[in-house]
């Protein structure tokens, strides 16, 4: 079996696949933990191990591993996870030696670029197989562009959602920390209501802004595709979003892991 694991700034994402015939992966469960930098190998291997077990899954049947993250502290941990308790040497995106697959068409070294940036661009092209723009709802808002040869070829970040609602309320003297979520109405009639509308509809307008501009430098229409822990609030709000896809940065890791298993 086949550990796939996405630690971004929030949480750790661990799923477990099994290998099918002609290459393809079946997801047998997946989970979530808070992302803490210093938590151990011997932590994670407790945690991981109860889990599986309550869906009738054996840490031993793991023989295989794939690592993105944009945490760099927590890389140690994680690879030491795979290394020490599960037996295999894991595959790190980032690394010169793991191919993706596609060409990275960027100014800087790719092992600088997100490496759920890259499995993103991945795993939306294999499954849309057109000009995409990935929209990535997490700790930052992301906007990666891949072409239709699938290459990954930039993008832009913002600040993710709930970072903007963690700064409004404690940089100022009388606004609250609110729950994010689409507003009645855009005038709101109270600070709540206000405060609701111009961070969800200023993100909508965010959305459609930067599609459209994107869309323009590149030459031609592109689809969106929503990920993200908030993708869901957005989609159907917004006709610019086309799909939501919340497995697109996982295919992408098992996809990855699949050209390099040579």
């Amino acid at each position: 079996m086949l550990l796939a694991i996405n630690a971004n700034n929030t949480n750790v994402k661990f799923a477990v696949y099994e290998g099918g015939q002609g290459g393809e992966y079946r997801a047998l469960g997946d989970w979530r933990i808070k992302t803490e930098s210093g938590r151990t190998a011997d932590q994670y291997v407790v945690w991981l191990n109860q889990l599986m077990v309550m869906q009738g899954l054996s840490l031993k049947s793991i023989d295989a591993a794939i690592i993105a993250t944009v945490v760099p502290q927590s890389l140690f941990h994680l690879t030491m996870l795979c290394e020490s308790h599960l037996g295999c040497k894991p595959l790190v995106v980032g690394d010169p030696d793991v191919k993706l697959g596609i060409a990275v068409k960027m100014d800087i070294p790719m092992s600088t670029v997100g490496a759920d940036r890259l499995a993103n661009a991945v795993g939306g092209h294999i499954t849309y197989k057109k000009p995409l723009i990935v929209v990535d709802f997490g700790t930052a808002t992301t906007f990666d562009v891949v072409d239709e040869a699938g290459n990954y070829i930039g993008g832009a970040i913002a600040p993710g959602i709930n970072l903007s609602v963690e700064i409004l309320h404690s940089a100022t003297a009388m606004l609250p920390r609110i729950v994010i979520e689409r507003p009645a109405r855009v005038i709101g009639k109270s600070t709540t209501e206000a405060m609701q509308s111009g961070i969800f509809w200023g993100y909508v307008g965010l959305v459609e802004g930067m599609v459209k501009r994107i869309a323009d430098e590149f030459g031609s229409t592109l689809d969106v595709v929503a990920t993200g822990g908030l993708a869901p609030l957005f989609h159907g709000q917004t006709p610019v979003i086309s799909h939501l896809d919340a497995d697109i940065t996982m295919r992408g890791l098992v996809e990855i892991y699949r050209r390099n298993r040579a």
